[in-house]
């Protein structure tokens, strides 16, 4: 049974058991769920759902969740059964059917559809805890025992196996797991399951979620009982296809088979070096295909960091295995081949998955033979020292310069019995980002860029705010697609940290999500108060509002008064205009530079727009203009703006952008902008290009690796920016006495004459250093120059000084220059004058003392400057004395 079958018959069983059949999420989680950078369970994209956040779109559900894992990256390749990517098999019941069908259900597939022996099936349960106040889990074991389990195959282990919790606090429950007895060829009769052994595997988890855990230890039973169980895709199949090992299973062992392609090398009889490899680059580029599909790209932050390093893993291994030539597009294509009709996302970003494939391995294989000679100096250089530790200093040199993921030095390392300063590293990672952070405004977004204007920096608690909610118990109704003004209800009302929070029965202000920030705007009370909005919080389909506390004489508020919910409008339709213009800036990008240009982010706000994306490197003057350019010829085009509801299919079929790191469901909203672009996109936009009015690029830079940042304002913000750079023109056009239009080419001719003045002394340094040679005097067998140069910068002192020291041999030169009011002067003392007394520190000291300054350097060469350049005639006497007394 192929693993495509598997992952079809899984499926098709719960469907045909009122499933509902949920495609995979993305592996960029939800922006909503902060918790994981990757999604590393089946349950993940339902967390909603069983926290009683959203409602799901029916109580019992099914899928095959494409799945990511790290922490045992390095176990890869080494046994049987680790991988960072995999797919997890799971049917899930909110709220519906518990323990009895879901033992059923799983005992049922196992033996009749996969195909394995119900003899060979042996199951855990949970056998207590004293902490928790929990004996055995006596209603599972029951339910096992009626469907033919014996008590000889039900293992009863502690809640460390058999014990399921999202936290130290939360919803819990205990679980079981089925295990399949694979005989006596793979351990002893004594081996049971939770041992850990080859004899025994865990391929499914039933985890019964029935119990809220508090801080105190105390368990209660959940209002709502739900179910969550999870089998891994690969290892199924590696049982039902009676393989030793998830890479000997038809879905991996093809992917092995373009290693072997490549390489010349053979999977079968391999030693232990080229299995590792082969199996690593399987693994990894399955993991790399995917990671990419889903808008992931490679750089060194995050989950694109995680990327990278399965990527640049995959490249050591492929060296290993002697493979010179490019590979990671051909272990893509194979992965697309292999896996593209259940995932067609790996289909459609087949291009942009080969482009940066191809992209990161040629920007590795360039520093990688520098940084394997460095890694192997550095393990030298451990030998010779008899040291098992390697300095902080060298692995991040190796991270900085080189591009060698510090998990990957760490491992490689490892390999030789070395291990690395962690805490050392992280300080010198530390104090990188600062410097990088010094080089670029402080980043803030969503709601507190949002608030930089006003209102409190302070947020809710996320739980606070969701207890709120729940406890209303009625769903508020967003009408802010079509009004900006709306006579409510105010619905629920509670004090939250020197605020309120609100509940209205019908709302027109809009929730932060897809990088557009919330509305601002008031609720005007019965009383005739306007308590601003200052926050309005998304909770799946629903909201909450954040209002101000007013000291305003009155009745307060109260649930059930008559309120008028307004927006404000100019704010709303500035953010309307930004919004739109990041669609039209989306579409620019995506036409000039390619289609593997994809949103890494945005802020969408009523002040400016600022948009990620995806692409290697900065854009040239004239791609921006040309990309600001086609954006002014659609806003001049006057294209109209809808939004359409449509199912998530149509909208995939109409080829609507779709943004990464967004939940969607079947039922979606796709924004057009007739005759540009379809994207899907809750934001609010205006009805015409023609309402974005100006467009103004004002900055493009690195967001992080691979991935560029624009910033643009439009409509009131682009006339402003405008404004201020014809005032700036205006300014610029006095100054040098111009009229505005010739101010161009004005500081066109005084930047030539700057640098004309600039190269005149390096022309003229021949002469200059000549005139000094002959003017040099003899002391003590050291010929010694100590005067003033006119019409250079200190850069050019310092080369004059270091070609008079050449041309004189042993010597001692002291030069010295003004600039921009400041006095300047070099030392530069020949090895032999040294040898006689005289050390530059010691003189140019002397020197700057006299000019109000000070210095310092080597004993050859030593530099200094002073606040009194009217005193520099002193300072050159003073050189000259100290080099007397120095050769005396």
């Amino acid at each position: 049974m192929k693993a495509a079958e598997i992952r079809e018959t899984y499926l098709s069983f719960f469907e045909a058991r009122d499933h509902r059949r949920m495609p995979s999420a993305s592996l960029v989680p939800p922006t909503h769920d902060p918790s994981v950078l990757l999604t590393t369970a089946g349950m993940q994209p339902f967390k909603p759902y069983f926290r009683g956040e959203e409602r799901p779109p029916h109580p019992r559900l099914t899928s095959c969740q494409k799945c990511f894992r790290t922490p045992d990256v390095e176990n890869v390749g080494s046994t049987a059964r680790h991988l960072t990517f995999f797919e997890m098999l799971g049917n899930f019941s909110i709220g519906d059917y518990f323990k009895e069908r879901a033992v059923g259900y799983a005992l049922e597939l196992s033996t009749q559809d996969f195909g394995f022996r119900a003899e060979d099936i042996w199951i855990t349960v949970f056998g207590g805890d004293e902490a928790l106040g929990l004996g055995p889990d006596e209603e599972a074991i029951q339910h096992w025992r009626t469907i033919g389990v014996p008590d000889e195959r039900i293992v009863r282990l502690g809640r460390a196996d058999n014990f399921w919790q999202a936290g130290p606090t939360g919803p819990c429950g205990p679980c079981s797991e089925l295990y399949l007895d694979r005989g006596p060829a793979y351990g002893p009769d004594s081996d049971r399951p939770g041992d850990d052994t080859d004899r025994f595997i865990e391929f499914w988890n039933l985890v019964f979620m029935q119990y809220e855990l508090y801080e105190d230890g105390r368990l209660d039973p959940l209002p709502a009982r739900n179910i969550d169980t999870g089998a891994g895709l690969d290892r199924v199949a590696m049982l039902a296809q009676g393989v030793d090992s998830v890479f000997d299973t038809d879905y991996l062992r093809s992917l092995i088979a373009v290693g072997e392609e490549l390489s010349g090398r053979a999977y079968e009889g391999a030693d232990f070096e080229t299995t590792r490899a082969l199996r690593i680059l399987a693994d990894h580029g399955r993991g790399m295909s995917f990671l990419l599909a889903d808008g992931v790209v490679p750089s060194n932050e995050e989950r694109g960091y995680v990327l990278r390093r399965i990527m640049r893993r995959a490249i050591l291994q492929g060296r290993v295995l002697g493979i010179e030539a490019s590979f990671l597009p051909r272990l893509a294509e194979r992965t697309i081949e292999i896996a593209g009709a259940a995932y067609p996302e790996l289909g459609r970003e087949a291009e942009t998955i080969a482009m940066w494939a191809r992209s990161e391995e040629e920007a590795f294989v360039r520093t990688l033979e520098q940084g394997e000679r460095l890694l192997a100096e550095v393990v030298r250089r451990a030998r010779d020292q008899e040291t098992s530790w390697v300095s902080a200093a060298d692995a991040f040199r190796l991270h900085d310069t080189y591009g060698f993921p510090y998990e990957l030095t760490k491992e490689l390392l490892s390999e030789e019995g070395l291990a690395v300063d962690d805490q050392g590293f992280a300080e010198l990672m530390d104090e990188a980002r600062e410097r990088a952070r010094a080089g670029r405004p402080v980043e803030v977004s969503g709601r507190a860029e949002a608030r930089a204007g006003g209102g409190s920096g302070d947020v809710i608690a996320h739980e606070r705010v969701l207890d709120f909610v729940r406890s209303a118990a009625f769903p508020t109704r967003f009408l802010g697609y079509e009004t900006t003004e709306v006579d409510t209800v105010l619905g629920a009302l509670e004090p939250a940290d020197g605020r309120l929070l609100a509940k209205l029965e019908e709302s027109p202000f809009y929730p932060e999500g897809g990088g557009q920030v919330s509305d601002a705007g008031f609720v005007e009370l019965p009383s005739g108060a306007r308590p601003r909005v200052t926050g309005v919080f998304r909770l799946g389909d629903d909201q909450a509002l954040e209002l101000e506390v007013l000291d305003a004489a009155g009745p307060p508020p109260a649930r059930g008064d008559p309120v008028r919910a307004l927006v404000d409008r100019s704010s709303r339709l500035a953010t309307m205009a930004n919004h739109t213009a990041t669609h039209l800036l989306h579409a620019a990008l995506r036409e000039r530079l390619g289609t593997h240009v994809r949103q890494a982010g945005s802020y969408v706000g009523p002040d400016k727009l600022r948009f990620d994306f995806t692409h290697g490197e900065r854009l040239s003057d004239r791609m921006l203009a040309e990309v600001e350019e086609r954006v002014t010829s659609w806003v001049s085009g006057a294209h109209p703006v809808r939004a359409v509801h449509t199912t998530r299919d149509e909208a995939e079929r109409l080829g609507a952008m779709a943004l990464f790191g967004e939940k969607y469901g079947d039922w979606v909203r796709m924004v057009e902008i007739e005759g540009v672009s379809r994207e899907l996109c809750g934001g609010t936009h205006v009805t015409s290009t023609a309402e974005v009015g100006l467009f103004h690029v004002t900055a493009e830079t690195s967001s992080a690796s691979n991935v560029r940042r624009i910033e643009a304002v439009t409509g009131p913000g682009g006339a402003e920016a405008f404004r201020a750079r014809t005032e700036a023109l205006r300014e610029i056009a006095a100054l040098l006495r111009v009229p505005e239009r010739d101010a161009l080419a004005a500081v066109q001719r005084l930047t030539e004459r700057v640098r004309e003045l600039e190269r005149r002394p390096r022309e003229s340094g021949r002469e200059l250093a000549e005139g000094l040679v002959a003017r040099a005097v003899e002391l003590g067998g050291v010929r010694v120059v100590t005067e003033p140069v006119e019409g250079v910068d200190p850069k050019a002192l310092l080369e004059l000084s270091d070609r008079v020291k050449q041309t004189l041999g042993e010597s001692a030169v002291v030069l010295g220059c003004t600039l921009d009011g400041r006095a300047h002067l070099v030392a530069n003392v020949s090895p032999g004058a040294v040898e006689h007394g005289v050390r530059a520190g010691q003189v140019v000291r002397a020197a700057a003392a006299a000019v109000g300054g000070g210095g310092g350097g080597r004993d050859t060469m030593a530099q200094a400057g002073g606040r009194d350049p009217e005193r520099l005639p002193e300072a050159l006497a003073a050189a000259r004395l100290a080099v007397e007394q120095s050769l005396a």
